[in-house]
């Protein structure tokens, strides 16, 4: 069976466009992605970066995206899959294809001609495809050639995650849109105690944003560690 998303309801809430913070390095990234989205035609992409550089954030927003455009969307999450190269002929024929973790089948030989017969039809029937994966295809460790020459024909983009101080700022606008000071002791104390990816992050403001009205109080450092002793 393969991971398909097509209702707009089962969406992640957060992964889509708008809730991408791209910084200095990622914009191009994006503005590629987003035309792949809602264009015909427009070069497939091959995204590559570390963990929490937005990969699978950029490629469900991508598929939402296109989904809300009209497209036939498919969205496999590879490394979650038991059975990929079944996967990947699976959605043979799909309008738009949104594929993560493509490392995941770097060696499975079955799997990359798969990957390979997948990428031929949908050159030759005009629809699109999405690669995210932890390192380009050179690196990739996929053994099979011709499907490393492919996917090495796309648009290449290396995704960075934010800095710290990145990060912060991006929290700080996010807290002040709702009507929330977080100060710099707050936000030391956030991160130096408390996971620094973004969207664990942004699930904590959340989280804050409740407790705190419902308290009645403002978040500050002795209310943080509170919250969290209590979580």
């Amino acid at each position: 069976m393969t991971a398909q998303l097509p209702l707009a309801l089962r969406w992640p809430r957060r992964q889509r466009f708008e809730h991408f913070h791209a910084g200095p390095h990622n914009a191009a990234a994006l503005a590629a992605i987003e035309a792949l989205s809602t264009q015909p035609g427009a070069p497939w992409v091959y995204l590559h970066g570390p963990l929490g550089s937005g990969r699978s954030h950029l490629l469900l927003a991508a598929a939402q995206a296109a989904a809300e455009a009209g497209r036939r969307v498919q969205y496999l999450p590879l490394a979650t899959l038991a059975d990929r190269a079944a996967a990947l002929r699976g959605v043979a024929g799909s309008e738009w294809l949104a594929l993560d973790d493509l490392e995941a089948i770097a060696g499975q030989r079955e799997a990359e001609h798969a990957l390979f017969d997948l990428y031929n039809q949908t050159r030759a029937e005009g629809g699109a495809l999405l690669f995210a994966a932890a390192a380009g295809p050179s690196d990739s460790g996929i053994a099979l050639p011709d499907l490393r020459s492919r996917l090495g024909a796309c648009t290449q983009f290396v995704l960075r995650p934010l800095d710290d101080d990145e990060r912060r700022q991006v929290l700080k606008r996010r807290a002040a849109d709702r009507g929330i000071e977080l100060d710099e002791p707050v936000l030391d104390w956030l991160f130096n105690r408390y996971a620094r990816d973004l969207g664990a992050l942004l699930d904590l403001l959340d989280r804050l944003d409740r407790a705190s009205l419902a308290a009645q109080r403002r978040i500050t450092v002795p209310f943080l560690r509170g919250f969290l002793r209590d979580a």
